[in-house]
């Protein structure tokens, strides 16, 4: 299954219903030919792009899309590479080895023995990319490990139609990390701890891994060729810019106004021209402007005003993060 109907929006929810707003995405025709060709060469795609440009939302999108389970993981400077394939509990084991030699062991099950009971693979649980590849298999081996439920599931998403796996701002970490990931994205299998057999990708769904970076370090040359490139980079002309931004807004905010629409988009777009020529960062994008509509419409009704009176006094507090006074 591979994706279509560019523009179409996509309504991406928490599988359990909290957590963050809901969001609309709306896949633009270069997402689709990335997303697709990703799929059909079976290979990672990395997602590059500044801060707020859409990277993480278009990964969920194309779970819900694609009806895939989704599984995602922020990398960060202690993160390692085995962190997003395996979690070996050394403490849980320990006190098991413990608990057995204060006595414990006469309490083992009858098909157990010292030895077994303490054997690594039973400390061993599944994270994002073991998810990815073997869904069934990462559950299997979750339950042996007394390991947490499996990832939830969105409505209408299925494991056995394939998994999406998010690592996100995987520039954040060393470069132990994507190097460490060379054999589970190249060949599509990994050893375990413990275990005799490798984790092998699914060979009817393989996972579709979408690998993003704001490009705040460079990344191994090895890594960067086993995987495809999508640059999401906002428009530099103020009109394009404008445009793609209200198009957005309608889609996500069908009670929004034209004229707040263009108001807030008018108003990023110069912060962000102000924040380039000054050199500034984080500058403002996307889903900055995302939020100052959503927080207009949301304190309107408190303030019994219109959203579009607001705009002045949430602007500064939204767009440019500098601490800068921007005039």
């Amino acid at each position: 299954m591979f994706l279509t109907d560019p523009g179409t929006p996509i309504t991406i929810t928490e599988p359990d219903g909290r957590g963050s707003p809901e969001e609309v995405h709306l896949l633009a025709p270069e997402e689709i030919a990335a997303v697709n060709a990703a799929l059909a060469a079976r290979r990672a795609l990395l997602v590059r792009g500044e801060p707020g440009a859409g990277k993480t939302q278009l990964a969920r999108a194309a779970a819900v899309a694609l009806h895939r389970a989704f599984v995602g993981l922020t990398v960060d400077a202690r993160t390692e590479s085995r962190d997003l394939l395996w979690h070996f509990d050394a403490v849980a084991r320990l006190a098991e080895a413990q608990r057995q030699g204060a006595g414990g062991a006469e309490r083992l099950q009858p098909t157990q023995t010292t030895e077994s009971s303490l054997a690594i693979e039973r400390f061993v649980a599944p994270r994002a990319l073991w998810w990815g590849l073997d869904w069934a298999g990462a559950a299997a081996q979750a339950q042996r490990a007394g390991a947490p439920e499996p990832p939830p599931l969105a409505e209408g998403c299925r494991p056995a139609n394939g998994v999406v796996v998010l690592i996100d701002e995987i520039d954040k970490a060393d470069s132990d990390v994507p190097n460490g990931l060379l054999e589970a994205l190249g060949a599509g299998h990994f050893p375990v701890p413990g275990r005799r057999e490798p984790v092998r990708a699914s060979a009817s769904a393989p996972p579709l891994v979408i690998v993003t970076t704001n490009a705040e370090r460079a990344l191994p040359e090895a890594f960067v060729r086993r995987c495809l490139t999508l640059d999401l980079v906002l428009p530099k002309e103020r009109p394009e810019l404008v445009e793609r931004l209200i198009t957005r807004g309608r889609a996500h905010f069908p009670g929004a106004s034209d004229d707040l629409l263009l108001q807030a988009a008018e108003m990023l777009a110069r912060d962000r021209e102000i924040a380039i020529d000054r050199g500034w960062r984080p500058r403002p994008g996307q889903a900055e402007f995302m939020d100052l509509v959503r927080a207009a419409l949301t304190l309107a009704p408190v303030h019994d005003t219109t959203p579009e009176a607001l705009l002045a006094t949430l602007r500064p507090y939204m767009l440019l993060k500098s601490g800068q006074d921007i005039g």
